[in-house]
């Protein structure tokens, strides 16, 4: 039993001031976002006074249109977490299949497979979203699905998988040959059930780490569309915020409570799930989570005025 919480604790990220910071930003943001909507008035109930400043009644202004920006802003942080959290999540599943599929088998299914992931590498991200975006957003027969956030962040995850599944694929090329997982083939087991039990489960650090980043860039990604109007017209996200401020001329008319919030929760989240991933590479990466150890000891050696050898030794 002490054996198996202490390998529990060693796919635990180590605590640290990044992993701390991160979570306390991305905690907030996520309890904003779930709990606020709740709590403050329709997002969408236009019978407020145009570009109204924050005051006691509307604390974040008001839109060009009478929208409340405080309601708007929990409103679209909710629907941006659920983008990145559809986003990564369908880009973290095609990378598992992609890269540990290639990674373990080998042969000519690491050959076709690798080839779907370079192709996919090679070709811009942000004009195939675009491209596809704007394809399936004007196809018939989708109806209300054809510009929803959930179509979205599908998109955003499909064009987002290639890089993780390259990081996925080299540590199951690396762990296929080790002896516990040569004794399990030599057992008899199957295929799958040697990737789901002695492999999947030494790849849950990276895979949180791309989980993460996929999350991230699924956040980013629908801002970035938003902003173009290829987002969501359905729904209320931090780029669709983004997007109604700019054509509404928010910049030109002063009105800074409408888009320094949103931009602001954006910088913060992607700011606060950047450093939950650095604190979980330190685990993937044993010289990250030694190199803080290591520039400690050089500081302490330059002040007493002694020099550090390459092998950290005091020289």
């Amino acid at each position: 039993m002490a054996d198996r919480f202490a390998s529990i604790r060693y796919l635990l990220p180590t605590w640290s001031g990044k992993l701390g910071s991160g979570l306390v930003i991305v905690g907030v943001i996520s309890a904003f976002g779930v709990i606020a909507p709740f709590f403050t008035a329709d997002p969408r109930d236009s019978g407020n006074k145009g570009l109204r400043p924050p005051s006691a009644e509307h604390l974040l202004g008001t839109t060009k249109l009478g929208y409340d920006v405080f309601a708007q802003l929990a409103a679209g942080t909710r629907g941006s977490l659920y983008v990145g959290l559809v986003g990564g999540l369908s880009a973290m599943l095609l990378a598992i299949i992609f890269g540990i599929l290639a990674g373990y088998f080998g042969g000519w299914l690491d050959e076709v497979l690798m080839l779907a992931t370079n192709i996919m590498l090679v070709i811009p991200g942000l004009p195939l979203v675009m491209v596809i975006a704007a394809y399936v957003q004007n196809a018939e027969g989708l109806g209300d699905f054809a510009r929803s956030s959930t179509l979205v962040a599908l998109i955003l995850g499909i064009t987002g998988w290639a890089g993780s599944a390259v990081v996925l694929r080299a540590q199951a090329r690396s762990l296929r040959t080790r002896e516990y997982v040569a004794a399990a083939r030599v057992a008899g087991e199957n295929g799958l059930r040697v990737i789901f039990v002695e492999i999947l489960p030494n790849l849950v650090p990276l895979i949180a780490a791309q989980l993460i980043f996929g999350v991230m860039a699924a956040v980013l990604g629908e801002a970035g569309l938003s902003y173009l109007g290829l987002g969501p017209t359905n729904s209320i996200t931090l780029g669709t915020m983004l997007n109604d401020a700019q054509t509404g001329q928010a910049v030109g008319s002063r009105a800074w409570w409408w888009f320094v919030p949103p931009g602001l929760l954006i910088a913060l989240l992607g700011t606060g799930l950047a450093l939950i991933n650095f604190a979980i590479d330190e685990i993937v990466n044993p010289k990250l989570r030694l190199a803080p150890q290591a520039a400690r000891l050089q500081r302490r050696a330059t002040r007493a005025g002694k020099g550090v050898a390459g092998g950290g030794t005091f020289a």
